[in-house]
């Protein structure tokens, strides 16, 4: 290795692990998300409580050729006024010989986020998805899911086909970008989604901390 001055190699030293965390970043994590990358294999979910009495799998849906996944709650305003949103989007894919199936899932360990008061809102609402939660985060974890609601739009081959809002605005009045009907229908078609990631927004996942053990 040729000679170099201790400050010359600490430079080229911090340089190169500068370089190397920004490659394996970029292989390992989407441009909002820092988990998952567009074309990444979707994580799976096993026997997850649903609002309807019954566990869900990703497994039970082998016959979609979409999963529209969203991560959602009952507390977070937005994440509310979004909800007849993700009901019209399953009307709209009903009649698609059910090739589309809208799964809406909740964390968060707050008692309004409760699977109890999950089946309340979906009872009083006429939920026509399907409405599991995870009471060990691990699926919202896995997702890097940081908003709700957040939307996950995963192909045939369940890879992540879109990441993030489900369109461009809040009110429902000014939306005139709809991404996730816009993947849906791309992927459908088998075609790449327009628009692959943005940015969701809304309130924050309540992921629980870690206690630090002495």
């Amino acid at each position: 290795m040729p000679f170099c001055r201790p400050l010359r190699c600490l430079s080229l030293i911090l340089a190169a692990a500068i370089g190397l965390f920004a490659a394996l970043k970029s292989a390992s994590a989407g441009e909002y998300n820092e988990v998952l990358s567009i074309g990444d294999k979707a994580p799976d979910w096993k026997d997850l409580p649903g609002v309807d009495g019954k566990k869900h799998s990703l497994a039970d849906l082998s016959d979609k050729k979409v999963v529209v996944l969203v991560f959602t709650c009952v507390s977070c305003p937005t994440a509310a006024d979004y909800e007849d949103r993700i009901q019209e989007l399953t009307r709209h894919y009903a009649a698609s010989k059910a090739a589309v199936a809208i799964v809406a899932v909740s964390v968060n360990r707050v008692e309004e986020d409760s699977l109890a008061s999950l089946t309340k809102r979906a009872a009083e609402k006429g939920f026509l998805f399907t409405y599991i939660y995870d009471e060990s985060q691990k699926i919202a974890r896995d997702y890097g899911a940081i908003f709700t609601p957040e939307f996950f739009v995963l192909d045939r081959e369940r890879k992540v086909a879109y990441m993030g809002a489900m369109d461009d605005a809040t009110d429902p009045q000014a939306v005139k970008a709809t991404y996730v009907r816009d993947a849906v229908d791309a992927v459908l078609a088998g075609t790449t989604p327009p628009v692959t990631e943005t940015i969701a927004r809304g309130c924050r996942v309540r992921y629980a901390r870690d206690r630090r053990r002495e």
